[in-house]
């Protein structure tokens, strides 16, 4: 497409800085790692040690570090400091350790990194907009120094993974979403914009933070808030036409709402609502091959309401109306929710809020997940609540009670906030569970078997979605790209997987895997008239010749 031309394996790049400007420009720095060639044409002789390494002992270097750390905040911040210097050894290090540096860069070690964010802040990247820049935002976007920008991911700070209200301290989310979209999506790392939407903060203990890095004063509310959400939409399509926006973190009383705002003028998603629900889908597809039964005969209840939970329904219910040929609202009776005050019923005597609705049950109100879990006979157990040991004994035990192979999910993030974990699960349930979580789990062995549990982890997702959506010039993004994608995460699981209890594919395969996905999504949008690039004889083959490599360039005189 026009705003990505250039392909990604060319072997020469035209360089136009020499010196120490291009040492300390992190996009085109390579450290030792610079020839002699280079180091006579662009000046750098005496700016660094004499020895030329190669990114291999780059790469044995950086590790050798690494691992001399312990504390995975720690591991954090050192990865942060080669990503600010180095961004081609950064993301070959990641993508060469991605099963076990994920945890690190992002769930479930960004939420600490968040909540530490203004007291570990090091350099500043992306963009911040707050209520004080109204009327200029669009003027403040030509600060930002890259013409060709393909996926911003954005956030207002609000509800940050399970933790809540972390304010601009928020920032390290859409850092570290996007540095997942450049490992596993192949986006070049110069098409990315992370963007704060700094509205402030109801979190005291931050307002009271002397290193709080964010606007000191309480949430911006009302018509105010969604002027500022309006005059930024319209300000980054005009800066960048085109461009996807991926909405992240946002409240529930936000979330919904901006996307049914923009979705059908906007290529956007928010991938907590949409991303969520298509990852769990794909894992609820898989755990049935092993359970036996289609989606429409499964009783599913939900220990949470917000926008993770009513986006994996959405999911579900597309799945079960496909499956079933059966209408939407029939689909939606295979759902049970509980929120904070109990079952979500409309017997309840409380105003539900408007995403609640189209689930609320028609029957009398419980005041618990174990009375729900009684009464129903649950198949499934998906957990988003961010109330950790939700899960408890009783409740698995009751599970496992009136069904052979519960499938229990307990997807709330980070690790601290998961609603049981994997050893819970399985001894919980006599080894019977097919679990999976938000946050990693190691392996657990009970009675004599092992268990891998799998991790719902929606980088499986986004980074396919957007870049398909993003390389045909997709007008908008469908809840159908979403379902055809996580049905093609769902073909990649093998059999020996799903034996050993994991109902997702190795972290190893994932580039494969967002070539497949973007390859479905692309054909999808032609079918349904969303594609306004022309369309390539072979999709597939477009896809890998776009997809960013972390390897060094040979550098040449601009």
């Amino acid at each position: 497409m026009p705003k990505n031309k250039s392909s990604e394996h060319e072997t020469a790049l035209a360089v136009s800085k020499s010196g120490c400007d291009l040492i300390n420009d992190p996009q085109l720095n390579k450290g030792t790692a610079f020839s002699l060639r280079e180091r006579d044409d662009f000046g750098l002789h005496g700016l660094l040690p004499p020895k030329c390494a190669s990114m291999e002992t780059q790469v044995y270097r950086i590790m050798e570090n690494y691992y001399r750390k312990s504390d995975p905040l720690e591991k954090f911040i050192f990865l942060t400091s080669l990503q600010d210097r180095n961004e081609t050894l950064f993301y070959r290090i990641l993508l060469d350790n991605l099963e076990s540096m994920t945890p690190i860069i992002y769930t479930p070690t960004v939420g600490l990194a968040c909540q530490q964010f203004g007291h570990i802040f090091r350099r500043s990247r992306g963009m911040y907009f707050s209520p004080e820049d109204r009327g200029k935002i669009r003027t403040l976007m030509d600060n930002w120094p890259q013409d060709d920008v393909d996926i911003i991911v954005v956030t207002d700070g609000s509800r940050i993974l399970g933790l809540g209200d972390l304010g601009a301290n928020g920032m390290g989310i859409p850092i570290g979403k996007l540095s997942l979209y450049i490992a596993c999506g192949g986006i070049h790392p110069s098409r990315t914009l992370p963007v704060m939407i700094d509205v402030g903060t109801n979190n005291t203990d931050l307002l009271n933070d002397s290193l709080y890095l964010g606007i000191n004063q309480t949430r911006l509310r009302g018509e105010a808030y969604y002027e500022l959400m309006d005059e930024f939409m319209q300000a980054v399509n005009d800066r960048w036409p085109g461009i996807l926006v991926q909405f992240e973190d946002f409240s529930n009383d936000h979330a919904f709402a901006l996307l049914d705002r923009y979705r059908d003028n906007y290529l956007c998603f928010n991938d907590d609502i949409q991303g969520t629900g298509s990852v769990a889908l794909a894992g609820l597809i898989c755990a049935l091959r092993e359970t036996g039964g289609n989606l429409g005969d499964q009783k599913i209840v939900f220990f949470g309401a917000g926008t993770a939970a009513i986006g994996i329904a959405n999911m579900v219910a597309a799945g079960i109306m496909e499956d079933s040929g059966i209408s939407l609202d029939k689909a939606r009776r295979c759902f049970w929710f509980l929120d904070s005050n109990g079952l979500v019923s409309t017997k309840r005597g409380d105003n539900l809020a408007e995403h609640k609705l189209p689930y609320a049950r028609n029957e009398e109100w419980l005041p618990d997940l174990l009375a729900v879990v009684k009464k129903v006979k649950p198949t499934v157990l998906m957990g988003l609540s961010g109330q950790p040991q939700s899960f408890n004994e009783a409740v698995l035990s009751e599970m496992a009670r009136h069904v052979e192979r519960p499938i229990i999910f307990a997807l709330s993030n980070p690790t601290s906030k998961a609603e049981c974990n994997a050893e819970q699960a399985y001894a919980w349930t006599e080894g019977r569970a097919i679990f999976a979580s938000g946050s990693p789990f190691d392996p657990v062995e009970y009675k004599g078997k092992v268990y891998i549990p799998g991790q719902g982890n929606n980088m499986y997702i986004f980074p396919g979605v957007g870049l398909g959506a993003s390389l045909c010039g997709a007008r908008k993004i469908t809840d159908s790209m979403f379902y055809i994608a996580a049905k093609t995460l769902a073909s990649r699981i093998t059999r020996e997987k799903l034996a050993q209890g994991n109902v997702f594919p190795e972290l190893n395969r994932i580039r494969q895997i967002t070539e497949s996905i973007a390859s479905a999504v692309i054909r999808l949008a032609y079918d349904q008239g969303l594609a306004t690039e022309p369309k390539s004889d072979d999709i597939l083959k477009f896809i890998q010749s776009k997809m960013y490599h972390p390897v060094y360039k040979e550098y040449i005189k601009a």
